[in-house]
């Protein structure tokens, strides 16, 4: 009888130090995934951000060179693309290398960058936009200390 009920606790402790692992395992993947979505999600908003830079890099460059902003993003990356000096030091001019075929494009879905050009004012502005989030550089609002602004900084 004696060894019936030993067999018995030791099956309950087998089955209870099974039940500990499981739920251990349940605890540290309800804390790790949300805090590696939220990772995932701030990386991705860096990205997008240091993108929208390198969008404002360019039409700055585009700016000193024409005096006017250009008007589409797919002239901004043509321009790009022809301007050999630029492209020679690309690296020096935004910081790290940049690929002219994703430059126009949100890192979080692949969405098309959105560029308004105002320059019918004494004041050439725009406003470039981040379609998948509040993100935004310039400003439609004539009003130089808003041109080349960022809304995250």
């Amino acid at each position: 009888m004696a060894s019936s009920a030993r067999k018995i606790q030791s099956g309950i402790q087998v089955v209870l130090a099974i039940v500990i692992v499981v739920l251990g395992y349940v605890l540290y993947t309800s804390i790790v995934e949300p805090y590696a979505k939220v990772e995932r999600a701030k990386q991705v908003t860096e990205d997008t951000r240091a993108r929208m830079g390198n969008v404002r890099t360019a039409m700055i460059m585009y700016e000193r060179e024409h005096d006017r902003f250009v008007t589409s993003l797919d002239s901004l990356v043509l321009w790009l693309r022809a301007d050999s000096l630029v492209m020679a030091n690309a690296d020096s001019v935004f910081g790290t290398s940049v690929i002219l075929d994703s430059l126009l494009y949100s890192p979080r879905t692949g969405n098309l960058f959105t560029l308004q050009v105002n320059d019918t004012s004494n004041v050439n502005i725009y406003l470039l936009l981040d379609p998948d989030s509040n993100d935004s550089i310039g400003s439609l609002i004539a009003d130089i200390t808003l041109l080349n602004a960022s809304s995250w900084e």
